[in-house]
């Protein structure tokens, strides 16, 4: 989909069936079934069936629901990634994210909670931890 310096998450500009724009200002709640390139401003609500590329330089006030999804820009809002979720070095979050997979580069940043759920996992904790033995415990012992 992206060559080296793009992602494997993000949608490459032959399958895209929407750019908004660096110029570009979009306030109110956005819909589709394809894939999403925003370089711009988007004020509302986001909700692709596909993948979704949020540029550099991109200011996002939204929650936001896609397949897969490649950040680099700012977002404002909580975030559901069905599949990958890609946080490239200029991200910004501030918001809850929930995703599969997780990668994130050096310098991404986020301020909320992340939920990454997971199957098949149990963690069973048999042995308690024991506090270590004092000196004079271990003394007193003998």
């Amino acid at each position: 989909m992206f060559n080296k310096q793009q992602s494997s998450a993000a949608p490459s500009s032959k399958g895209v069936e929407t750019i908004i724009g660096p110029s570009v200002k979009v306030e109110g709640d956005f819909k589709g079934e394809g894939d999403l390139i925003i370089e711009g401003v988007l004020i509302g609500n986001i909700k692709t069936k596909n993948n979704l590329k949020i540029g550099t330089n991109a200011i996002i006030q939204a929650n936001i629901s896609a397949n897969n999804a490649f950040i680099s820009g700012k977002v404002k809002g909580n975030i559901h990634i069905k599949g990958k979720l890609e946080l490239s070095s200029t991200a910004l979050v501030l918001g809850d994210v929930k995703t599969q997979v997780l990668s994130m580069e050096s310098g991404a940043l986020i301020k909320g909670n992340i939920d990454m759920p997971v199957s098949n996992i149990s963690y069973q904790d048999e042995s308690p931890v024991s506090k270590p033995k004092s000196a004079k415990e271990t003394v007193e012992e003998k």
